[in-house]
């Protein structure tokens, strides 16, 4: 999968590069515990940077 820095990613792309199911990002954007997400249309877009951010602050 390529995971561009150059564009938002989907809910797949950040479910394969944490290596979490996608039905987990869904329960942790519900519970208000996971990356920050915001919705374009019906879809989720989550910004690479602050997904790297978060994993970065989960493992500190």
């Amino acid at each position: 999968m390529d995971l561009d820095n150059s564009r938002t990613w989907g809910v797949e792309e950040v479910s394969y590069f944490l290596g979490v199911p996608v039905g987990t990002l869904y329960q942790w954007r519900y519970r208000r515990t996971g990356p920050p997400a915001f919705k374009v249309g019906r879809h989720l877009r989550y910004d690479p940077a602050a997904v790297r951010a978060w994993l970065a602050k989960q493992v500190a």
